[in-house]
Parts: C-alpha cells; structure tokens; sequence
C-alpha cells in the first residue's frame, strides 16, 4: 500500500492469536533470531528502567510493524545522541523498534531491505505521535 508522509496512519494492536502469524508474514524467520532479540537488547541499552516483560505488538495501517512494552509507566531514555528525557511506554517501542530497524538496515541482505522499509513506515507513524518531538530527538 503506497501512502504519503501527509497520510494518517493507524494502528491496531494484534491480539495473542495474530502474533506469530503477523510477524512471520512480514519478517519469516528474522522476527524471532535477529530482530526480536535486537529490540529487547536495544530497550535494555536506552533506558535503566527497562527490565524485560511482555510487550504489545501493533499492525500499521501503512504495512507497518512495532512493538511496545506492555506497561502504563515512562521510561527514562538516554540515547548515545545525547537526548535524555522520559515517554510512554508506547513513544519507547517505537523509538526502539526504529533503533531496531535502521540498525539492522545497515547489512547487505534482503532482510537489512526489509528493516530500511519498515523504519520509514514506522517513522510515518511516528512523525504524527504525540510524542514525536521525544521519538525524534531520541533517534537523531
């Protein structure tokens, strides 16, 4: 589906039941070796308050993916650029997952196509969050 960057993007929390079957649509076996276990070791790096747990994964309108820890509090988050501030934990799983995605987008396979798609889509999302100036100055 070809959207524009002025398009709203909508997202929808797969239930326990869609899981498996979305993520191995999108990423087949990558989701659960390599880009899985980036998100939870980059979640780990970026915040101190972050200790592993359950987490929501979201469908975007737009053909997009990411998830989000399943937790009401903020987290604390320091990234390398210097940004140190406080989000949801919904804002957080979206800046991982876009850590996640330009991290692993910088390979030479089909998967590494793959994330450099997924994180302009997340970023469309992102762009209209309402913690985007907290997502974008995360991942600048």
């Amino acid at each position: 589906m070809t959207t524009t960057s002025t398009s709203v993007i909508y997202c929808e929390r797969l239930s326990d039941q869609l899981r498996v079957k979305h993520t191995a649509d999108l990423f087949g076996i990558h989701f659960p070796m390599r880009l899985e276990p980036t998100i939870f070791g980059l979640a780990g790096q970026l915040s101190p308050d972050y200790d592993g747990g359950f987490w929501h994964f979201h469908a975007l309108s737009n053909g997009g993916f990411y998830m989000a820890p399943a937790r009401d509090t903020k987290f604390s988050v320091l990234s390398e650029n210097g940004f140190d501030g406080s989000m949801s934990a919904d804002a957080f799983g979206i800046t991982v997952c876009l850590y996640a995605y330009s991290l692993l987008a910088f390979r030479e396979d089909a998967f590494a196509e793959v994330c450099a798609e997924h994180f302009h889509l997340l970023r469309m999302l992102a762009l209209n969050h309402i913690e985007a100036t907290s997502i974008l100055a995360a991942i600048d």
